[in-house]
């Protein structure tokens, strides 16, 4: 899959923040849901190949359910582990982090998909 040109992020801090969870958005859904769907068998029935497409966004749902905290975290008694995932703009002449979300205080991955998933990625570019 080609990469794509990030476009500049925006200055407002708002509109930034928003931007960036986008952003987290399409890198999983490229690097998740675009690269199953792309090694999907040609061969397939159009009914195995609709179950396929299912099964993968079911995953890649899954996927932004524990990234937004929603699943259980593996516990015990005394312990738990969690998972938090965080989006961040870096400079890349010295690799500095500019700004950072940690996707669990943001809008949800899971609100964010069902617009994803058809193409939507919010009204500021993220790509040129």
């Amino acid at each position: 899959m080609p990469s794509s040109t990030l476009a500049p992020p925006p200055s407002d801090e708002q509109d930034l923040e928003l931007w960036l969870q986008h952003a987290a958005g399409k890198l999983l859904l490229d690097a998740t849901r675009e690269r199953a769907r792309s090694k999907l068998p040609s061969h397939l029935s159009d009914e195995a190949r609709a179950a396929a497409l299912q099964a993968i966004d079911d995953a890649v749902y899954g996927l932004m359910q524990l990234l937004d905290g929603v699943t259980d975290p593996l516990a015990n008694d005394v312990h738990y582990v969690a998972l938090r995932t965080t989006a961040e703009l870096r400079r890349s002449s010295d690799d500095s982090v500019l700004h950072a979300v940690d996707l669990q205080l943001g809008d949800g991955m899971c609100m964010g998909f069902h617009g994803w998933v058809e193409g939507d990625f919010g009204n500021q570019p993220l790509t040129e």
